[in-house]
């Protein structure tokens, strides 16, 4: 028994890996020129969230050290899609927000990446993804408390 769950195991991880791969690959390439999934993957949560977020809530948020975030946010700022202003309440501390052009850019590479997506979730049935879902889900929530 303990044989078919690790044979299991290995082989959902290794889908999840191998669609994960595939799915960067596909996204990079429909993209707006200089845009990388990281880039994208902020301006998207930024404008989810609809309000200014540390660069360590961030980078917390996506799993990536503060170190990593900092490189992507300075990236973004270069670009004139985030502004970064000091804490007024904590000076050690800064506060990232969504510029108006970093809307238009995560608008235009929704534009992008929309056909892709759709096809793919075309191809593959809405209830088949959307009972896909919860097992994704279970499984990141499960992997972000360890």
């Amino acid at each position: 028994m303990a044989d078919d769950t690790n044979a299991l195991a290995v082989t959902l991880f290794s889908e999840i890996l191998t669609a994960d791969q595939l799915l960067r690959n596909r996204l990079s390439r429909v993209l707006p020129k200089g845009m990388e999934i990281s880039h994208f993957s902020v301006l998207n949560h930024l404008v989810f969230v609809g309000d200014e977020r540390t660069p360590a809530q961030l980078a917390s948020t996506f799993h990536v050290t503060r170190g990593a975030m900092t490189n992507t946010l300075a990236k973004l700022e270069w670009a004139g899609y985030i502004h970064i202003r000091p804490d007024w309440d904590d000076a050690r501390r800064k506060m990232v927000a969504i510029s108006p052009a970093g809307r238009r850019a995560r608008d235009q590479a929704i534009s992008s990446i929309a056909p892709l997506i759709n096809r793919v979730v075309g191809e593959l049935g809405p209830e088949r993804v959307r009972s896909t879902l919860p097992v994704l889900r279970d499984l990141r929530l499960q992997l972000e408390g360890e």
